[in-house]
C-alpha cells in the first residue's frame, strides 16, 4: 500500500486573540509537515456564528506571518482543496448529513431548549443516548409524515448521530498509545443546526480531513473527549481507510497553582497569553502580546517548542531548522506542561546575546532617538556592545545605560552617601587634572595612566573609581569606568567631572 503523503492542519476559530497554547498547536503541526516533508494546512472554523469576531482572522494570521511559521495553503494562502473557510462550505456539509440520514446513521431531532432542560430536571446526569433517545421528539419516535410536515412548517430541528451502545471505539494515539472508550458512554452529538444551517465542529472537521487528505490530526488534549466520536464518523461514511492518525498534545498548566493556562494568570504575573496586542473590538479590553512585549519571535517559538516536547539532548537553544530536524512527536509528553514565563524571559536574553550588536543598536536606536537625542548609529552600537548582556528586552536598555547620551542632572542619595568621600573632591579633582593632561585619550593609555597615578599616590583604587563613576554616571552602575570615559571623550568626562565636584563639594 503506498504511504500517503503527511497533510496537517491548524484550523483556529476567528472568536477573539490566539491563544499562545494554540500557537504551539500551530508549531507541532508546522515541525512535523516540514520534518516529513508534507503540508501544512491553514483552515478557518467559523461555523459558530454567534462567536464570530470581527478582525480575529486577520490577527491570527498576522501572528504566524510574525513568528515565521508558514503555511502551504490554506485561507489567503490558496490551494486546491478549498475553500477553506468553513462558513462558505455549507453546501458540501449538507450532502454529507444527508448521506448519514439516508444510511441510518444519523436522525432529526426536534427538541426545543425547554424540553431539553426538561428533562436533565427529570433525570440526573441526562444526555441524549441509546436509553434516552426515544423519549425524545425526534424522527426515531415520531411517524415519518410528521417529521416532513414539521420540517415543511420550518420548525427549527438538529441533525444527531446515532451512537450503537455495546461497542469499544479504540482511538490510536501517537502520543497517549491506545484508547479505549465504550461507546455507551458518548452521546448522540449534534451534527447539523437547521438555524444556521451550519455544522457543528465534529461533522465539519471530519469532512473537511478527509476530503483534504489531512493524514495527521495534531490538536490539544481537550480534544481528545471527541476523537472517540470522529473515529466513529469516519467508520459511519466507510471512511476507515483514510482515516487520519491523531495525536493529543499535553495542556499548557498555570505557572502556579493547578488547571490551564488562563489570560488571568497572565495579567496577575505580568506576561502576555497573546502572540500580539489584541484590541477586543466588543468590550475595547487591551491585552499584551509576546511582540509589543519586546519578545524576538525566534525566542517565542523556541521556548513555545520546548513546552510539551523534548528533543532527548541538553540541548535549549534551537533555530526554526534545528527545530525541524529534531522533533519527534513521540517524545512529546502525555502530561501537563508548566508555562514557565521566566523561562521565556531567559530565552529572549539568550537571544539577544546571540544577536549582532549593529541588529540590537538597530532597534534601541529609535529609543534614543525618541528620548530626544540625536546619536549616530555607530556610537548606539557601541553602548550596546557594552551594556547588551545585562538585558532580556531592547527596551531595558533605556534606563540602564541612557547616561552615556544624558549627563547626570542629580546624584543618588545612597551612593553619594556611600561612595563620596571626604577627600573625594580633591582626589576626582587631581584626576580630572590629569586626564585633562592627555593627549591620547583611549581606553588603554587612560588606564596605564590612571592606575600609575593611583599606586604612585597610594590611593585606594576602589575608592577613586567609585566616586569617578558617580561624577560621570550619577550613580553606582554602568560598564568599566574606562569603558565610559572613552565612550565619553575627554571635554564630556571632565564637563561632568567638574560639575559633580562642584555640586557635590566636601
Amino acid at each position: 500500500m503506498e504511504e500517503r503523503r503527511v497533510r496537517v492542519r491548524f484550523a483556529p476559530s476567528p472568536t477573539g486573540a490566539l491563544h499562545i497554547g494554540g500557537v504551539r498547536t500551530a508549531l507541532y503541526n508546522y515541525l512535523f509537515a516540514r520534518k516529513h516533508g508534507g503540508d501544512l494546512v491553514f483552515r478557518i472554523e467559523d461555523t459558530d456564528s454567534n462567536r464570530f469576531v470581527p478582525g480575529a482572522e486577520e490577527y491570527i494570521i498576522e501572528s504566524f506571518q510574525w513568528l515565521g511559521i508558514k503555511f502551504d495553503e490554506g485561507v489567503t494562502f490558496g490551494g486546491s482543496y478549498g475553500p477553506y473557510r468553513q462558513s462558505e462550505r455549507r453546501k458540501i456539509y449538507k450532502e454529507y448529513v444527508d448521506q448519514l440520514l439516508q444510511a441510518g446513521k444519523a436522525y432529526i431531532a426536534f427538541d426545543t431548549p425547554e424540553e431539553l432542560e426538561q428533562k436533565r430536571s427529570e433525570i440526573q446526569n441526562f444526555q441524549y443516548d441509546a436509553k434516552t433517545r426515544l423519549m425524545m421528539r425526534n424522527s426515531l419516535t415520531l411517524p415519518a409524515d410528521e417529521v416532513a410536515r414539521l420540517m415543511e412548517d420550518g420548525k427549527q430541528y438538529v441533525v444527531r448521530f446515532k451512537i450503537e451502545p455495546g461497542r469499544e471505539v479504540l482511538v490510536n494515539d501517537m502520543i497517549r498509545g491506545e484508547v479505549r472508550v465504550k461507546s455507551d458512554i458518548l452521546d448522540d452529538k449534534v451534527l447539523y443546526k437547521s438555524a444556521d444551517e451550519l455544522p457543528t465542529y465534529h461533522l465539519a472537521n471530519i469532512v473537511d480531513d478527509h476530503l483534504m487528505e489531512i493524514s495527521h490530526v495534531i490538536r490539544g488534549e481537550e480534544w481528545l473527549p471527541s476523537a472517540p466520536l470522529h473515529v466513529l464518523l469516519y467508520e459511519a461514511f466507510g471512511w476507515q481507510d483514510t482515516m487520519p492518525r491523531f495525536a493529543h498534545l499535553p495542556l499548557l498548566l498555570k505557572p502556579e497553582g493547578k488547571g490551564k493556562l488562563s489570560k488571568r494568570d497572565g495579567d496577575r504575573l505580568g506576561f502576555p497569553v497573546f502572540p500580539l496586542e489584541w484590541h477586543d473590538p466588543k468590550t475595547g479590553e487591551v491585552s499584551s502580546g509576546y511582540r509589543e512585549s519586546g519578545y524576538f519571535p525566534e525566542a517565542v517559538v523556541n521556548f513555545l517548542a520546548l513546552l510539551g516536547w523534548n528533543p532527548g539532548t541538553e540541548q535549549e537553544i534551537f533555530s526554526l531548522d534545528e527545530l525541524v530536524e529534531a522533533f519527534d512527536i513521540s517524545r512529546c509528553s502525555k502530561a501537563g506542561a508548566k508555562f514557565d514565563y521566566q523561562k521565556g524571559i531567559w530565552f529572549n536574553h539568550e537571544y539577544i546575546l546571540m544577536k549582532s550588536n549593529e541588529e540590537i543598536a538597530g532597534l534601541f536606536a529609535p529609543i534614543v532617538a525618541n528620548n530626544g537625542v540625536e546619536e549616530s548609529l555607530e556610537r548606539v552600537t557601541e553602548v550596546v556592545r557594552m551594556m547588551k548582556d545585562r538585558v532580556s528586552f531592547v527596551k531595558e536598555l533605556w534606563p540602564l545605560c541612557s547616561f552615556f547620551f544624558i549627563p547626570p542632572t542629580e546624584y543618588d542619595e545612597k551612593t553619594v552617601k556611600k561612595r563620596w568621600k571626604e577627600d573625594s573632591p580633591r582626589v576626582m579633582a587631581e584626576l580630572a587634572d590629569l586626564l585633562e593632561g592627555l593627549d591620547d585619550f583611549s581606553l588603554e593609555n587612560q588606564e596605564r595612566v590612571v592606575h600609575a597615578w593611583v599606586e604612585q599616590k597610594e590611593y585606594k583604587l576602589g575608592n577613586v573609581m567609585n566616586a569617578w563613576r558617580l561624577t560621570l554616571v550619577g550613580e553606582g552602575k554602568g560598564p568599566g569606568m574606562f569603558d565610559i570615559s572613552a565612550f565619553l571623550g575627554k571635554e564630556e568626562t571632565l564637563r561632568r567631572m567638574r560639575r559633580a565636584i562642584e555640586i557635590l563639594g566636601s
